[in-house]
């Protein structure tokens, strides 16, 4: 049988590779036949193989070359008896040339063996390449789930990346040996990217690791296994070219989301919302309710934490804006933050949250943990649902509750959507002043309607006149979030609850923004100004000595219409 003579120029070590395959790759990855561990070797480096009864050299593409008689190779390379080549640090010398008479001749016992294990059929891949890398991953997972090296691995107490080495060695031998077996074809497979798609499945999210990564992509929402669509910034809805292999991987996928944080999915509970490590916040539905399959939507956490200057770099609101907020929560007014699905109230929640002192103690109450403030001194509160016999579970009215016993100095409720919206009007009406929350409605004024509703759902029998005068007292300011038809995301207005007058809670527009129409991309176009109301606090904060300064109130673009005063 052909071999290589291989020896490592640096230490002089020599020894001899028999070419056992008809096609045999040198590179320094793990995954290669002939593994040269230098960085002057590329990860690929070149390939020597059998062909009408000879054997030749390709290079791949590496960086240093292989090089013959001194020479960089381009093409195939005839390899004669005696024939040196260099890759990097090493020398290898062609010797023999004898061809292999049948599969008989090819290494066994490695890791696909016929017996013991389900049969192994070969990819023919006439689907085209995409229906032979689904195929291939099919197979290569069938056999890790029999490989007993996989079986013999902690993955409890060994590290993340030592497992992921230790499972990527076991995955490189299964693809060697369906390669060796003709189980492969070769020629369809980026092994590489194999390895990666295998790996990601095996110990990660799958395909959503590379939409993860991707900082352009705000939503991943899968429909099912085979259809994932992305937003992104700046292109909007498109699809992802990449997909699941089964519905059953995208379960598996939904599972291993949400097991660290103690939730389940199955028939009896279909739907579970969750977070990923890094804040995401995840949405799935499994069926019997999903019909087409589990069906998962992923809101991406951004990496880098957002301020306000952040936000006026994006056109969101505007510097005087900003100061006004920064005032606003400083001097401890109780502040919603109002918007749609989607709009960016999280987000808008975590960069007003910023600008509470390092002094003051807060405690955050959330369905999923979702908020990440910079100070120290947070004590972050998540709610439990119910185990399997429908007990246990802890609402996020019980945790409002509870953390008014904690002396918070700050109350930050990451949404409101029932009954705990009376214990929060009630916190903020007696001494929790600066707390804030978020609210699902379309404008100011229909903020302080379903917050009249929310009240109502705590189950109290209180006159309606009664629920508005607490609103009225307890709600300092409303931001109004929105998110544009363009998709652009901006504060819309920022209103002042100045009271209530034959029963009807009275507003004020502090700030607005105007649209004036749309440019030739259809984005949007208008500004932001100030309508030239000075809110009533500001009177008072004049009377403790505060200075505020009062030009950001001063209205920059002409009036398109009269005072902005709402009441009814």
């Amino acid at each position: 049988m052909a071999s290589l003579i291989v020896r490592d120029t640096k230490n002089g070590r020599v020894k001899e590779v028999e070419l056992a395959k008809r096609r045999f790759t040198v590179g320094r990855s793990d995954w290669n036949d002939l593994v040269l561990p230098r960085d002057s070797v590329s990860r690929e480096h070149c390939v020597v193989f059998e062909k009408d009864g000879g054997f030749f050299v390709r290079d791949l593409g590496s960086r240093a070359g292989t090089v013959v008689d001194g020479q960089p190779i381009t093409g195939d390379v005839a390899l004669k008896d005696g024939v040196r080549f260099e890759v990097g640090e090493f020398e290898c010398q062609f010797r023999g040339q004898r061809q292999r008479t049948g599969p008989d001749d090819e290494r066994k016992g490695s890791g696909v063996e016929a017996g013991g294990r389900a049969e192994v059929r070969a990819i023919s891949g006439a689907g085209g390449p995409g229906e032979a890398m689904r195929e291939a991953k099919k197979l290569v997972h069938q056999l890790l789930l029999e490989a007993k090296e996989l079986k013999r691995i902690d993955f409890e107490s060994t590290p993340g990346a030592e497992a992921r080495r230790m499972t990527e060695r076991v995955v490189v031998q299964v693809i060697k040996d369906l390669e060796e077996q003709s189980k492969l074809p070769t020629a369809q497979i980026d092994r590489r990217r194999l390895l990666k798609e295998v790996l990601d499945e095996a110990l990660g999210l799958g395909p959503l690791e590379e939409l993860l990564a991707d900082d352009s992509i705000s939503e991943i929402m899968v429909n099912r296994w085979d259809q994932i669509y992305t937003e992104k910034r700046g292109v909007g809805m498109v699809l992802a070219p990449v997909q699941f292999t089964s519905n059953d991987q995208v379960l598996h996928v939904i599972r291993r989301i949400v097991a660290p944080i103690g939730r389940r999915v199955n028939e009896q509970s279909p739907l579970v919302d969750g977070r990923l490590a890094d804040g995401s916040r995840i949405n799935a539905i499994i069926p019997p309710l999903a019909v087409s399959g589990p069906s998962l939507t992923i809101r991406k956490f951004p990496k880098d934490r957002l301020g306000v200057q952040d936000l006026i770099k994006f056109g969101s609101m505007t510097q005087e804006m900003g100061k006004f907020l920064e005032i606003a929560v400083r001097e401890r007014l109780n502040i919603c933050i109002s918007g749609g699905t989607g709009s960016g109230k999280t987000t808008l929640l975590n960069v007003v949250s910023s600008f509470i002192g390092k002094q003051e103690r807060i405690v955050t109450v959330e369905d999923v943990s979702e908020l990440r403030l910079p100070q120290d001194h947070v004590v972050t509160l998540e709610t439990r649902p119910a185990n399997l016999e429908g007990q246990g579970a802890i609402h996020i009215r019980d945790l409002v509750k509870n953390c008014l016993r904690m002396r918070p100095d700050r109350i930050v409720v990451g949404e409101c959507r029932g009954g705990e919206a009376l214990d929060m009007l009630q916190a903020m009406n007696t001494g929790h002043d600066g707390s804030l929350t978020t609210i699902h409605s379309n404008s100011p004024r229909d903020c302080i309607a379903r917050l009249e509703t929310l009240v109502l759902m705590a189950g109290m029998d209180l006159p309606s006149r009664a629920i508005r005068e607490q609103i009225a007292s307890a709600v300092h300011l409303i931001i109004q979030q929105s998110r544009l038809h363009d998709g652009s995301r901006k504060v819309t207005a920022i209103t002042e609850v100045t009271g209530i007058e034959s029963g009807v809670v009275t507003l004020q527009d502090i700030f607005v923004f105007q649209q004036t129409g749309f440019d030739e991309k259809h984005k949007v176009i208008g500004y932001h100004d100030a309508t030239g109301n000075v809110p009533k606090f500001v009177q008072q904060l004049k009377r403790r000595g505060i200075d505020v300064d009062l030009s950001i109130f001063t209205r920059r673009h002409q009036a398109e219409d009269g005072p902005r005063r709402r009441r009814g």
